[in-house]
């Protein structure tokens, strides 16, 4: 027997030829697998995959991030490396498009609730070192213009 290590075994190329037949003997009823029409397997994402599924669709989530941000008066930005770092937890995680959102909540929960008690934000940079809770985002901020008090 080929004995297979559980990081090179690859499920979808096992359900490829996949037969009516085979859905009955896994213990389906026929009557239910009669009224499958299509039996279909899909493939697992890749890292580019998930990262098109980050930035391209019209609600993807960094948008919304951009968005809600942009609301406060905060101009967010993603650079590359961190939308890269985000899809390569999701593989490893093993968690696919579905942890894209639970990734990014985790590591953007700080950052929403802070950047509300600093008025002065202007713009945060979010970097791979910030997903990988390596380091802190890039934070610039407005300069105060000192205001010239005379003491009575």
């Amino acid at each position: 027997a080929n004995v297979k290590n559980k990081e090179t075994d690859d499920t979808t190329v096992k359900f490829d030829d996949i037969q009516p037949q085979d859905l009955i003997k896994f213990g389906m009823i026929p009557e239910f697998v009669g009224r499958l029409p299509i039996v279909a397997t899909l493939d697992s994402l890749d890292q580019k995959a998930l990262e098109r599924i980050l930035v391209e669709p019209k609600n993807a989530i960094t948008k919304q991030y951009i968005k809600m941000f942009k609301m406060d008066g905060i101009e967010l930005k993603f650079d590359e490396k961190s939308i890269s770092a985000v899809a390569k937890k999701a593989i490893e995680l093993k968690t696919g498009a579905r942890g894209l959102r639970t990734i990014l909540e985790e590591r953007m929960l700080d950052v929403m609730y802070s950047c509300h008690f600093e008025d002065n934000i202007k713009k945060i940079i979010i970097t791979e070192g910030f997903i990988n809770k390596e380091s802190k985002p890039i934070i610039e901020k407005f300069e105060r213009k000192k205001t010239n008090r005379k003491s009575a």
